[in-house]
């Protein structure tokens, strides 16, 4: 264990619990290292259920096209902790980090506080070090009571779809997580409500935003986008763009796109539609529909098999992904296995049930690591009620395996998904490297 992991595995002994919603921790600590919260670069506050990731990323790709030094935090990581902090385009380097995990370490002493918030005031310290034109930033969890939001000022922010998840700290109704994801929303601020939310979500959003004063741009009524002679066209009141498809897959994954820019034409009119064409080409972002054509994984299954993994892990997540498989289908079809394993606190079965009639097999796994996963056979168990043929493997080789011994007229393809913790491993079976 290097320094580094090591300081991050005494920050986790820090605070009993691994959650613990409050803004209070943060704010003390940050007024400890002289509030570099103060001095960072204008913000774009990104909080939802799902899109989070992509939407930064198309965002950072379109600014960077444009020649802007970004700045970005995401979580959580998949292979190592450096990725949830991007300095003006470069993730940080092993120095610098533990650099500010000590220096975040010495000053809160033995102060309970979690691991998401201390490691949060070490990525500000480190953003407040380094100059950059924008800071992208992702809630970790719900928003209102995310360490992220001691942001008082973002220069935009916006809400992705939402939908149920972490119902023991959000809520256990779609209208209890839209008002805790509201909270990021700021007097003055542009605020952009994306696709595909559900109604209750929507008229919770738009009350917030009327109640704290900021204007309001929401998907389907203030801008609109549609897949036209395979071109992606989106418009809004300044007019039309005519765009190339996101190099990220998927129909949700223009949706996502469509929400960054409209923040970015909301609060960046330096960027032309040349440099969002450049973005949405170049945007990349792991274990989001993820094709995995080289490597161990791609050599385990099947010749000529198609490998796609996705972090989709809830009921939303499922339908998008199921959406996507039956797209992909649609213009090449191949049999479709869906290798798939969650923690227990997702509904797996509701991962499961977008899935019928669509997959003609469902291989079971475990989510290896600290989360307690879902036992294989269960999974497998709750697969073969839904009608579908099923499987229980003790690990992504050994599903791997099981395919490859089966028979397919056409090589199959191959759906891994149901937690990133499941991602995460997969990528280091597969020998990946994120930069």
């Amino acid at each position: 264990m290097d320094q580094r992991d090591a300081i991050l595995t005494r920050l986790l002994d820090l605070h009993p619990k691994k959650i613990d919603l409050s803004l209070g921790r943060t704010e003390w600590l940050l007024a400890e290292m002289g509030h570099p919260e103060r001095r960072l670069p204008p913000i774009i506050h990104v909080a939802g259920t799902n899109g989070k990731g992509s939407t930064l990323a198309f965002l950072r790709a379109i600014l960077e096209a444009a020649g802007q030094r970004v700045h970005v935090y995401t979580s959580p990581h998949l292979l190592r902790f450096n990725e949830r902090i991007r300095l003006a385009g470069t993730l940080v380097d092993d120095a610098r980090l533990q650099k500010a995990l000590e220096d975040c370490e010495r000053a809160n002493g033995q102060r309970p506080v979690t691991f998401f918030e201390i490691t949060t005031v070490a990525a500000f310290a480190l953003f407040a070090e380094e100059p950059a034109d924008w800071l992208l930033l992702e809630t970790g969890l719900g928003g209102r009571y995310d360490s992220t939001n001691v942001i008082e000022s973002p220069k935009a922010t916006i809400i992705t779809s939402i939908s149920r998840d972490h119902p023991e700290f959000l809520g256990d109704t779609i209208e209890k997580i839209a008002y805790e994801k509201a909270g990021i929303l700021k007097r003055g601020a542009p605020a952009i409500i994306g696709f595909q939310q559900h109604d209750g979500a929507r008229d919770v959003l738009e009350r917030e935003a009327r109640r704290v004063g900021a204007p309001l741009s929401i998907a389907g009524e203030d801008f609109h986008i549609r897949e036209e002679n395979g071109r992606f066209v989106y418009e809004d009141e300044r007019g039309l763009l005519d765009l190339p498809l996101p190099r990220l897959p998927g129909r949700h994954q223009q949706a996502n796109a469509a929400g960054a820019i409209a923040a970015l034409r909301a609060v960046a009119p330096h960027i032309g539609a040349e440099h969002i064409e450049a973005g949405l080409t170049r945007a990349e972002w792991p274990a989001r529909l993820q094709l995995l054509s080289r490597g161990r994984v791609a050599d385990l299954v099947p010749p000529g098999s198609e490998v796609w993994l996705d972090g989709g892990h809830n009921d939303d997540g499922g339908r998008v992904l199921a959406e996507a498989m039956a797209q992909f289908e649609e213009k090449n079809a191949r049999p479709l296995v869906f290798v798939c394993g969650a923690q227990v606190t997702k509904d797996i079965r509701a991962l499961i049930k977008h899935f019928v009639g669509l997959a003609g097999e469902v291989v079971a796994v475990p989510v290896e690591g600290e989360h307690k996963s879902w036992p294989p056979e269960e999974i497998a168990a709750l697969a073969c009620a839904e009608g579908m043929r099923s499987a229980a493997a003790q690990s992504v080789e050994e599903a791997l395996a099981i395919i490859a011994q089966r028979s397919y007229a056409v090589p199959p393809r191959i759906l891994i998904a149901g937690s990133l913790y499941l991602a995460a491993g997969v990528l280091a079976l597969n020998g990946s490297v994120i930069e």
